[in-house]
């Protein structure tokens, strides 16, 4: 089986790498947020016949789901801010008629990637929730707390997850998410950022899970599904 993993930057790239080479299991870089990773993804898609896509780096957290340092398995990928701002709030783009803001991940994949991480992460808190994608990183309280109203089960954010959902889709072959945690989603504070650690963990995280999901495509590759938006987490 061969898997796809998406990264942003380089930094990542290479911490997924640094972790030990996996046998069919291909890395690219494809650059910062949710355009930038569904064109890598899709060009990548197009050239391979690849059985999953993995979208992976370090992103922020959600106090108290996911603290600083710790591992966000996803188990639902949301592009949070793809819709429109109304008199009532905020309509996500499904709402609208055009289109998904939502993908659901096959729950073996999530749940042996995190049973897998358990096993070499330690006292590491792993979590497996919805990752949000965003194309504007929060910086305010105010904003993390909107978030956390329209998404409850939400524990980490980052800005290339639904971008590689979304190629994958259109291509029929199951993604999933993995982040781990670097700082608290928001006022930045680059006092509290722990970038180094959380490309650490990434690499050790990684080195454990890609050999088990690639055990699982080989077992089922059922197509990601497009997913409508959870009861909680409906029209702000």
């Amino acid at each position: 089986m061969r898997i796809l993993v998406v990264t942003a930057v380089p930094a990542e790239r290479d911490a997924v790498l640094g972790g030990g080479a996996v046998p069919g299991v291909d890395v690219v870089a494809a650059g910062v947020g949710p355009a930038a990773a569904a064109a890598a993804t899709a060009t990548a898609l197009a050239r391979t016949p690849y059985d999953l896509v993995v979208s992976a780096g370090i992103g922020g957290g959600f106090h108290p789901t996911a603290p600083v340092g710790s591992l966000v398995v996803a188990n639902r990928i949301v592009a949070a801010d793809l819709g429109a701002e109304t008199a009532d709030g905020f309509v996500p783009v499904r709402e609208l008629g055009f289109g998904t803001n939502a993908f659901d991940v096959d729950s073996a994949l999530a749940d042996r990637a995190a049973e897998a991480a358990r096993g070499v992460l330690g006292d590491v808190a792993v979590t497996v929730g919805t990752v949000l994608t965003v194309s504007t990183v929060t910086g305010s309280a105010a904003r993390a707390a909107e978030l956390t109203r329209r998404h409850p089960q939400a524990a980490a954010e980052a800005m290339e997850g639904f971008g590689v959902a979304t190629a994958a889709d259109a291509a029929q072959v199951p993604c999933c998410e993995l982040r781990t945690i670097s700082n608290p989603v928001g006022p930045r504070d680059r006092d509290a950022w722990r970038i180094p650690d959380a490309l650490r963990t990434l690499g050790v995280a990684a080195a454990a899970i890609l050999p088990v999901l690639s055990a699982v495509s080989a077992l089922s590759a059922p197509s990601t599904r497009s997913a409508p938006s959870a009861p909680s987490e409906e029209r702000a």
